[in-house]
C-alpha cells in the first residue's frame, strides 16, 4: 500500500502519456488541425466562451502533466482563441494568464508525483554527486528554477522532473514557474493572436521567434537579474575564505 501511494501518481502520468501517444492525441497538437479548425473554434469561442475556457484550461493541463509533446501548440491556440474574445490588446494578455496558469498546475502535478516518487529516499541512497547538486541548487532554489523557466534552454517537463527529484519546496516551485513562463507564454500568446493572417495566406508560425534577439535579449537579461543572489553569495563566501 506504501509504495503504491509513493510510485502510483507517476505511474498513473506514465499510463496517461502511453495512452495519449498510442491513441495519436499527440497529432492534434499543430497547425494542420488549428488551420482546419479555424471557423469551428471561433463559433464555440463566440457561442460558448466560458465552455470553451475551461475545456482549454483541462487539456492544457492534462497535456503538461503528462509531458505530451507539442502543447505549446495550446498556448498558440489561447492567442487565436481569445484574441477576438477580449480584443488585439487585452486577448494576449488574457491567454498568457490562461496559459500559464493551466501550464503551473500540470507542472506541478508532475512535480508532486515525482516528488513522490523519486524524493526522499531515492535521493538519499544516491549520495554522492546528487547530494552536493542538491545542496548547491537548493541554495537558491528560486533563482535557479526561474533562470530555466525564463530560457528555452531544457525541457519543460524535464525541469519539472529535476526540481521534484532534487527536493525543490512546493511554494518556491510553484512561485518560480508561474513567474517564469510568463514571458514565453506572452510571445506564442502573441504569436496566435494573429495566426488567422497566416492562415489566410498559407503560412506557418514561425515556433522560433522566441529565439529572436529581441526577444530573447530581455530574457537573458531578466535570467541574470535572477543568478544574481547566488553570484553574490558566491563572492562573499570566497571574500571570507580569502
Amino acid at each position: 500500500m506504501q509504495a503504491l501511494k509513493r510510485f502510483g501518481p507517476l505511474v498513473g502520468i506514465a499510463l496517461g502519456l502511453i495512452l495519449a501517444i498510442s491513441m495519436g492525441w499527440h497529432k492534434y497538437l499543430s497547425f494542420d488541425v488549428l488551420a482546419k479548425q479555424s471557423e469551428v473554434l471561433r463559433d464555440l469561442v463566440t457561442t460558448k466562451p466560458l465552455l470553451v475556457i475551461a475545456c482549454y484550461m483541462g487539456i492544457y493541463i492534462f497535456a503538461t502533466t503528462i509531458a505530451l509533446p507539442g502543447a505549446i501548440w495550446i498556448t498558440i491556440a489561447g492567442g487565436f482563441l481569445f484574441g477576438p474574445m477580449f480584443g488585439p490588446i487585452f486577448g494576449p494578455i488574457v491567454a498568457t494568464a490562461i496559459a500559464s496558469t493551466s501550464a503551473t498546475i500540470g507542472a506541478t502535478f508532475l512535480f508532486m508525483a515525482t516528488q513522490s516518487a523519486l524524493g526522499g529516499g531515492l535521493r538519499a541512497r544516491a549520495g554522492g554527486i546528487i547530494d552536493r547538486l542538491e545542496k548547491g541548487f537548493q541554495k537558491n532554489a528560486f533563482g535557479y528554477l526561474l533562470t530555466l523557466r525564463l530560457l528555452p534552454i531544457a525541457p519543460f517537463f524535464g525541469i519539472n522532473l529535476a526540481a521534484g527529484f532534487l527536493g525543490v519546496p512546493l511554494r518556491t516551485f510553484v512561485l518560480a514557474t508561474a513567474i517564469g513562463i510568463l514571458p514565453g507564454c506572452y510571445v506564442y500568446a502573441s504569436l496566435g493572436n494573429g495566426i488567422e493572417h497566416l492562415i489566410s495566406q498559407g503560412q506557418t508560425p514561425d515556433l522560433k521567434i522566441i529565439y529572436n534577439p529581441e526577444v530573447m535579449g530581455p530574457l537573458v537579461g531578466l535570467a541574470v537579474l535572477a543568478l544574481l543572489p547566488s553570484a553574490w553569495k558566491f563572492v562573499q563566501s570566497k571574500r571570507k575564505q580569502a
